[in-house]
């Protein structure tokens, strides 16, 4: 029987969470819409960071003492207008050469147990909508989809809303000329009017 132990990742993981994160970013042959890898380095800092996080937990999962999965916990707010907090799961990915050994679980009752710990009633995990096994494994246990999260980069949106009203600008511009256009022509014979 293989071992499986679930832990907070310590800078030292730093290495294996680079390999994971890049398997999440390429999963599925897509092109990710996630940050690239980051180098061991900065990711040994931000390690050290989330073990002070008191909202906040990264997990790694070891299948025979081996890091093969990752899971990041988040506790906030359920909605801006609720008094519930929520433990949020993102991030989750086992490898391919681990699955099927129970790592996913792992990372959940993880997550399970340290939401009724943190005294939350509820429980989200983001996953990404093509990752089909993932989605109904997660539907088995018994969680819904509630919505779609989207990302991209802030310079990108804003070139999309620039281009995206650009047309009303153009619109706006040309309403404006006219009238302006309109005002010039009757100014010019109001005076001739009254010279009258």
């Amino acid at each position: 029987m293989a071992a499986v132990e679930v832990r907070d990742a310590q800078p030292g993981d730093a290495s294996a969470l680079v390999t994971l994160w890049r398997e999440l970013s390429t999963a599925a042959g897509l092109p990710s819409r996630l940050p690239a890898p980051p180098s061991a380095a900065a990711a040994e800092v931000a390690v050290s960071k989330h073990l002070d996080d008191p909202a906040g937990r990264l997990l790694v999962v070891e299948l025979d003492g081996e890091v093969h999965g990752m899971a990041y916990l988040r506790r906030t707010a359920i909605s801006p207008l609720h008094d519930d907090s929520t433990v949020t799961v993102e991030y989750l990915h086992v490898s391919d050469a681990a699955r099927r050994h129970g790592l996913g679980k792992a990372l959940i009752a993880e997550a399970v147990a340290w939401a009724e710990y943190e005294s939350c009633a509820h429980l989200a995990v983001v996953a990404p909508a093509i990752a089909r096994e993932a989605n109904r494994f997660l539907a088995r246990l018994g969680l819904g989809q509630a919505g779609v999260l989207r990302f991209a980069n802030t310079l990108t949106v804003r070139r999309r809303l620039a281009a995206e009203h650009a047309p009303n600008l153009l619109a706006l511009l040309s309403s404006r000329r006219s009238a302006f256009a309109r005002r010039a022509v009757s100014s010019r014979v109001a005076p001739e009017s009254a010279g009258k």
